[in-house]
């Protein structure tokens, strides 16, 4: 009997953000719109910086990788700074507009 490879969410996320920078940039705005739960962005961040690697991330926002391992945790609780920076390294930056 054959065994189907199963592949988590997590890692299917992480490819298609890894190859579509515009699936990117409307994951994290659609995460950014979630203002019932707000580790959804956490998770967000988490994937957009797996997809192009977390110690590349790091290094390209001035954070030590443990401390972006920690800040993008489940419990992890980043400063406005770090956000701006990853999102910054990633190539997409976090915007503000009118409520409807």
């Amino acid at each position: 009997m054959k065994h189907k490879i199963s592949v988590s969410h997590d890692e299917v996320m992480v490819r298609r953000l890894r190859n579509d920078p515009g699936f990117a940039a409307e994951y994290l705005k659609a995460a950014l719109n979630d203002e019932d739960e707000p580790q959804v962005l956490l998770i967000a961040l988490r994937h957009l910086a797996q997809a192009q690697g977390i110690a590349k991330v790091a290094k390209a926002a001035g954070v030590e990788r443990e401390s972006l391992y920690r800040a993008l945790s489940e419990h992890g609780n980043p400063r406005l700074s770090t956000l701006f920076a990853v999102t910054k390294a990633i190539g997409l930056r976090l915007t503000v507009e009118a409520a409807p």
